[in-house]
């Protein structure tokens, strides 16, 4: 494709060279440069891409895309000039791959917890419709049967328009998608065309990015600013910032809603250990998956299909028959009825969230003994606030590793000890070795005890020092009861 062709509609500040030369690919990591590839350098929080412009000619790009020229301007290069790089790319992407956001219906979740459960039961939801489908979320980007794994939440740009292109290719209609605050802020959505937008609820995360929570809601926010009068905009009216998120936007907005108005009304009439039952907009429902939170995700997921069309009573009966996705609240059933909950939780919200569901499940003398980490090189905030809610929700605590990155594990579990009063001490444990804590949980539990492993959910690995080990939590769970 000619580079003028690539910025089409992008502001450009200056350019020095000529734009009508053949560009083969577009690439923002200077170590993947081919003959012929527009080099993007952006300004990371870690590494400037400029410092990189050098080499990546040398490598084969004959063409910048940058917020600054650099000192000496080699001649047969083209050099475009822009004020934000980033969202340059996420346009040039668009352009490059044929723009498929606007050949199919894309539509966005955001929010702090329940994105990927809300994004997969979308999938499958319009799957079972009869739509060929596609998928971007944590646990993988998928393509009708093909499963492409992940590794963010939202990939690149660059990436997010070459998968787009694929589904478009092989047919897909329907395209969900998780966005992340990163991917808002990092401006790797930009140039996409969102057909709706749904807003779950935002608690305490990513702020070793963000830095306060005001900015996580702006990132949060931005979303729904970009979305276009053609969109519908779908929020939590039960969280405090869910109106926020609409503030500013053109789209069309409706909400959803257990204890307000709302467009689309849940109540929840009945929860147990395998189920729950709803009220949803006047019509009871038995559902397989379990406890308010997922009855959020129950509504937003029912709302979002009603708006694209589809009919209510297919939708709901459709929607009783899907499974949670993997690593969320799933359940392993010991042979002496022990009962093993592992969940992705991974911030203060979502652990208090899937303890008072386990709270309001268990029956009679059950003990609740949670295992429970903190990732590495992230919010050191969230800790000590997760070590408080398991301590206060469970009758054991055992404080474990958890992607400890290039952190020192003990160093992360002394943050979370911080969390832990004088009167709760004795009740908590602290295994640094995930697996030994696994077990001895498994150990301390008796008959119809309820154990949960929570914070890793679907992941299969652990990250120590940059190296990831296979480790899947529902796995070790399970060994540990056979044990």
């Amino acid at each position: 494709m000619l580079l003028s062709e690539l910025l089409y509609t992008i502001p450009i500040k200056s350019v020095s060279g000529i734009t009508d030369i053949e560009i083969s690919k577009i690439e923002f990591d200077s170590r993947k440069i081919e003959l012929n590839t527009l080099f993007v350098a952006i300004p990371g929080t870690q590494v400037d891409g400029h410092n990189f412009i050098q080499k990546a000619i040398e490598s084969g790009a004959t063409a910048v895309l940058c917020e600054r020229f650099p000192e000496v301007l080699i001649d047969n290069i083209t050099y475009i000039l822009v004020e934000n790089s980033a969202k340059c790319m996420g346009i040039a992407a668009g352009n490059f791959y044929g723009n498929p956001s606007r050949n199919i219906t894309l539509v966005g979740v955001t929010g702090t917890n329940g994105k990927t459960s809300i994004a997969t039961l979308l999938f499958n939801l319009f799957r079972k419709l009869g739509y060929k489908c596609g998928l971007l979320s944590t646990v993988q980007n998928q393509v009708e049967d093909e499963v492409i794994p992940s590794t963010h939440t939202t990939p690149d740009s660059v990436k997010i328009n070459e998968l787009l292109s694929t589904m478009q290719q092989k047919g897909c209609i329907y395209v969900f998608m998780e966005v992340s605050s990163h991917a808002v802020e990092m401006q790797r959505i930009a140039g996409l065309t969102f057909a709706g937008g749904i807003f779950t609820n935002i608690t305490q995360d990513h702020l070793d990015f963000h830095l306060t929570f005001d900015n996580y809601i702006k990132a949060k926010k931005g979303f729904f600013d970009m979305l276009p009068k053609t969109a519908f905009a779908l929020t939590n009216a039960d969280d405090k910032n869910g109106k926020v998120m609409l503030q500013n936007t053109a789209a069309t907005k409706y909400s959803y809603s257990l204890k307000n108005i709302g467009n689309f009304k849940g109540k929840v009439m009945d929860c147990g250990l395998f189920g729950l039952q709803m009220d949803v907009n006047g019509q009871e429902v038995w559902f397989k998956l379990i406890g308010n939170f997922n009855a959020y995700n129950l509504l937003a997921v029912y709302g979002a299909a009603v708006l694209l069309g589809e009919n209510s009573e297919n939708i709901l009966t459709i929607l009783s028959e899907l499974k949670p996705p993997p690593g969320r609240f799933e359940q392993i059933l010991a042979a002496d009825r022990r009962v093993g909950i592992v969940d992705y939780a991974h911030t203060p919200d979502a652990l208090q969230n899937v303890l008072e569901t386990i709270k309001d499940l268990r029956e009679g003398n059950q003990k609740v003994i949670t295992v429970v980490g903190c990732g590495g090189n992230r919010d050191k905030g969230k800790r000590p606030l997760m070590a408080k809610i398991a301590c206060e929700l469970s009758d054991i605590v055992i404080l474990t590793s958890d992607n400890p990155r290039n952190e020192e594990p003990e160093d992360i579990l002394a943050d979370m000890q911080a969390g832990v009063s004088i009167t709760q001490k004795r009740k908590v444990f602290q295994i640094t070795d995930r697996r030994e804590a696994i077990k001895k949980a498994a150990e301390l539990a008796g008959s119809q005890d309820i154990i949960l492993v929570a914070g890793k959910g679907h992941e299969t690995y652990q990250d120590v020092k940059g190296v990831k080990s296979h480790f899947d939590d529902k796995e070790e769970l399970g060994l540990a009861f056979k044990a």
